[in-house]
């Protein structure tokens, strides 16, 4: 068994937020390994989130983010439950933190359940198509194209997206992660992307690049 140090405990602390008799708890079960114990911790946090489901999140914020000089702007609804929170500075990172992904990212939709019929059904027919064309069984056919919407709703809706910041977690997972931290329900309402000259040609992973500079300074 791993001994289970002050600076074990205050290192995961401070990686996850949670309180330090949780994370005491995390590295004992985990027997001190960190990256399983930050994934302990958040576990405990989604059912935590969860149970905030059903309160009323109406304060929050609205924040505008502009990139580029202009070329790039979103605009960006996030709720929680008490102006308190929404003054606060891990929600406002959070808000800060999702519009400049969203402005980096260019999701299309919020949830899975935003696209469209019609959208849904002509990739599906696309992806099938593909299979076809790749000479795939007709049998696997329909498991392949589900596979493949999985991956098609990673990359068009923000819920699903990876974070910018931490691929290895979704934007889901971030809010999420906040939730247990915070300690309220959030809720990202909705959001606009605009940019300038759009249908132009230029890169999004130029834009995606020079966000991420701007993240990370």
């Amino acid at each position: 068994m791993a001994e289970i140090t002050a600076a074990l405990v205050k290192e995961l602390r401070e990686r996850t937020g949670a309180g330090m008799m949780d994370c005491k708890k995390a590295l004992t079960e985990c027997n001190g390994d960190m990256a399983k114990a930050s994934d302990f911790l958040r576990e405990k946090g989604l059912a935590a989130a969860a149970k905030k489901e059903g309160r009323v999140a109406a304060e929050g914020t609205v924040e505008s983010y502009i990139h580029g000089g202009g070329r790039i702007g979103v605009l960006l609804e996030v709720n929680c439950e008490t102006d308190f929170v929404a003054r606060g500075e891990e929600f406002k990172l959070l808000v800060r933190d999702v519009a400049m992904h969203i402005a980096a990212a260019n999701p299309q939709y919020l949830n899975k359940e935003d696209v469209p019929a019609d959208v849904l059904q002509h990739e599906r027919d696309i992806l099938k198509a593909q299979a076809l064309n790749e000479g795939k069984p007709e049998k696997i056919i329909e498991k392949m194209v589900e596979g493949r919407i999985e991956k098609f709703y990673k990359e068009v809706c923000l819920m699903e997206q990876a974070f910018v910041k931490d691929p290895d977690k979704s934007i889901r997972d971030l809010v999420l992660d906040k939730t247990a931290k915070i300690g309220e329900r959030l809720v990202i309402r909705r959001f606009t992307r605009y940019e300038l000259g759009a249908g132009i040609e230029k890169r999004q992973d130029d834009f995606a690049s020079e966000v991420l500079k701007e993240i990370n300074r």
